[in-house]
């Protein structure tokens, strides 16, 4: 899949979701095969701009290629001076959120809300576009309400405004994240216009990843919540949209590690003071995959210090390891 100048090494991409694609988790995922790690939405907001936590939303210049920021708004010029200054400090694409159905964001007019006005939707997307040099992406819901699915308008005015690629989760607006995700809005923008194209939306095994890529006919697959707690998914799913044999997912010494080493990740951004807080969440995810991982989760979202953080996910694996006499087997 190609992006702009970008030739990705595998069509899979990680969704941008607040709070949670943060520098630690997109090394991981990258680590793991994503072809794409897209960095978490940002307000576009200038008030908003110099804050430490937008701060911590720029790109590093030790991430991989492409390094990749998601904006949110809905002001043409703010959008676009949101850009600019991603684009200053090391972002090498450009996404722009018209997806988020969260009602802080919409009640802004911003995110999913936008779908609604089309001729909007082409005004913001010509101001960012022409306010860069790099790839300009987007990524979208179906439409507004099921009975309102406006998709494949909205990707003929993002193809005429020149940009580059196109996500779409496979729901509307309202549908929020209940119900499943239907693929047929997606299909019909890929037979409609010839642009890059996401799948995106209850992707969560290779598959339901083969499958939809099949019926859709998409370019790649964008995975979110289904890489919570198991970033390996995208190995496993990079193997099988290859036509190769699906690796092993990794064993529990491996788990101990990447968790560990996940979890380090954080307190080192962050430092320790909101780093053990932004860890709950991370290990909350974790435990859902792993045996009796209730075990450790209770007692690691009371924790206030990062070093017993360390000594409860160190203790668990080690009475996991006692109790199953094998630590090479999956859980």
């Amino acid at each position: 899949m190609r992006i702009g100048s970008f030739q990705l090494d595998a069509p899979l991409a990680l969704a941008p979701m607040a709070g949670v694609t943060d520098r630690p988790f997109r090394h991981l995922c990258k680590s793991f095969g994503a072809g794409l790690v897209v960095g978490e939405m940002s307000s576009s907001n200038p008030q908003l701009r110099h804050t430490r936590a937008t701060f911590r939303r720029l790109p590093h210049e030790d991430e991989p290629e492409p390094r990749t920021i998601q904006i949110v708004g809905n002001d043409p010029s703010n959008m676009a001076e949101a850009a600019r200054h991603g684009v200053a400090h090391g972002a090498q694409i450009v996404d722009i959120n018209m997806g988020c159905p969260a009602k802080k964001i919409c009640q802004k007019a911003a995110g999913s809300a936008l779908l609604g006005d089309t001729a909007h939707v082409g005004r913001i997307l010509d101001a960012v576009v022409a306010a860069v040099d790099v790839p300009v992406t987007l990524k979208i819901r179906t439409g507004i309400d099921p009975g309102q699915r406006n998709a494949v308008q909205i990707a003929h005015i993002a193809k005429a405004a020149g940009i580059q690629a196109l996500a779409i989760h496979g729901r509307t607006r309202a549908d929020m994240f209940r119900g499943e995700a239907e693929y047929d809005s997606i299909r019909a923008v890929r037979e409609a216009v010839d642009i890059p194209l996401w799948a995106n939306g209850d992707i969560d095994t290779p598959a339901k990843a083969r499958e939809v890529m099949t019926y859709t006919g998409a370019h790649g697959i964008m995975l979110g919540r289904a890489s919570l707690g198991r970033p390996w998914l995208f190995s496993e799913m990079r193997a099988a949209l290859a036509g190769q044999p699906c690796p092993a997912e990794p064993d529990m010494a491996q788990k101990h590690q990447i968790i560990v080493q996940h979890v380090q990740a954080l307190h080192e951004l962050y430092g320790e003071h909101v780093g053990v807080r932004v860890a709950r969440k991370h290990i909350t995810w974790y435990c859902a995959h792993l045996p009796g991982g209730d075990g450790l989760r209770q007692p690691f979202v009371l924790a206030e210090e990062a070093c017993v953080q360390f000594e409860l996910i160190d203790r668990y694996f080690a009475s996991l390891e006692r109790s199953r006499g094998d630590f090479g087997v999956n859980a």
